[in-house]
């Protein structure tokens, strides 16, 4: 599995083969862009985070497994788990044990997806922050397209049936659309915030480089939502409505949806359960990965800058107005972020206020704040566990303990996913 990784190999190329082989074949088989690296070129930038903090060991606890590529896993309670597969089936485990009967299929209304690689799939799982009393829930899934476009992210609610085992069918509303250029970078990740409100990703729009919209690319397009987190309200309009404390509303030739932009394709984002704040793994294109707190209406950068670094121009980019990431890490690191979990849980000793999150070729890594800086480290699985896992996603239930969403292939035709608990060394 390859989420978000395709067309942006850097010419560090010998690393990403030796990790991940089958992914480097795919990517040189489809005509991969060896870019610039604005370093080697007199740049200057801030530094790249370096791994300044002690190592931290973790074990993992297998929770589920022969998932077909899992990509989410979401927690309704009463100790019942469900896991979002990316061909577009959600599955519900409860007491510890697989449901017969899958609690969403949709399978029918999405686009046919490729068995040894695709982007596309149901991408993400948000349920109502009153789902015990309102049984609703919000998915985001990639359905035809229409016209020359390649496929339509869909957002959509859903409720549950009277017993709340399964999906009502029937039940869908359509509340978003939005036409994507190519089959890659579309994002997908839903979160409901403290405000009630929910908060989509839309990637770029594919491709590489962002060169779908003229000079300025997709992301710093203010008339589209690719590249873009977008925050609505769901419970009010036919649709949803657009909060009125939204920071573009009423400007010109932008959409109010807008909450932040500059964003290449935001794989995995998360609320920090403590502080509230919107913690991001935003995928780089060549050479960088990074990680993001998002602010209202900040830009990050893409597709002027990738992390701290020029992007287009390739030297002598203005960074005027641009929110700097919190860290990043080349590609000697890893290949493709994958956002995590701020920990609030207590089951890991010292972990507390630590930003978890992982590269997906199978490094994780913690950030901890040092003052006004986070300082990077490395956490290091022990005991007995699959090797050359790819990191798909992660997970918090409601006690704030994380998961570890994974597998051990590429594309959704992998049948071989798991989820794991991060628990104690």
């Amino acid at each position: 599995m390859k989420m978000h990784f395709k067309n942006r190999l850097t010419a560090k190329l010998r690393l990403v083969v030796a990790a991940v082989p089958f992914a480097a074949i795919l990517l040189i088989a489809s005509g991969f862009s060896c870019k610039h690296d604005p370093v080697d070129k007199g740049e200057t930038t801030p530094d790249i985070t370096p791994v300044a903090l002690p190592s931290l060991n973790i074990k993992l606890q297998l929770v589920a497994s022969a998932l077909q590529a899992p990509l989410y896993v979401a927690f309704p309670g009463n100790g019942e788990m469900l896991a979002v597969e990316q061909t577009g089936i959600i599955k519900l485990y409860k007491n510890g044990k697989l449901s017969p009967t899958p609690f969403l299929d949709i399978r029918g209304k999405m686009v046919k997806l490729g068995s040894d690689y695709d982007e596309r799939g149901l991408l993400g799982l948000a349920l109502s922050p009153n789902f015990k009393t309102n049984h609703k829930f919000y998915v985001y899934y990639s359905a035809p397209p229409t016209g020359s476009f390649d496929n339509t992210g869909t957002l959509a609610e859903f409720k549950t049936t009277a017993s709340g085992d399964v999906a009502d069918p029937n039940s869908e509303r359509v509340l978003l659309t939005v036409q994507h250029p190519e089959s890659n970078h579309n994002g997908g990740c839903l979160q409901f915030g403290r405000d009630g409100y929910l908060y989509i990703s839309e990637g770029d729009g594919g491709g590489a480089g962002d060169k779908h919209n003229g000079t300025i690319g997709n992301g710093q397009n203010m008339n589209t939502f690719l590249g873009k987190i977008l925050r609505i309200d769901v419970n009010r309009g036919t649709t949803y409505t657009v909060p009125k404390d939204n920071p573009f509303v009423g400007h010109a030739n932008t959409k109010p949806e807008i909450w932040a932009y500059g964003l290449r394709n935001t794989w995995r984002y998360s609320f920090d359960k403590a502080t509230g704040q919107l913690f991001a793994g935003d995928v780089g294109q060549d050479t960088y990965e990074e990680v993001d707190i998002i602010n209202k209406g900040g830009n990050y950068g893409w597709h002027i800058t990738e992390a701290t670094h020029c992007f287009s121009p390739a030297t002598g980019c203005s960074f005027k107005g641009i929110t700097m990431p919190i860290a990043e890490y080349s590609h000697h690191e890893g290949a493709s972020i994958t956002g995590g979990y701020v920990y609030n849980g207590k089951a890991l000793t010292g972990f507390t206020g630590k930003y978890i999150f992982a590269d997906w070729t199978g490094p994780m890594f913690y950030l901890q704040k040092s003052g006004s800086e986070w300082k990077r480290g490395k956490l290091v699985i022990t005991g007995n566990h699959p090797n050359d896992l790819k990191i798909t996603s992660f997970g918090e239930d409601p006690s704030g303990e994380l998961y570890l969403i994974t597998n051990e292939d590429t594309g959704p035709g992998a049948v071989k996913g798991a989820i794991y608990k991060i628990v104690k060394d």
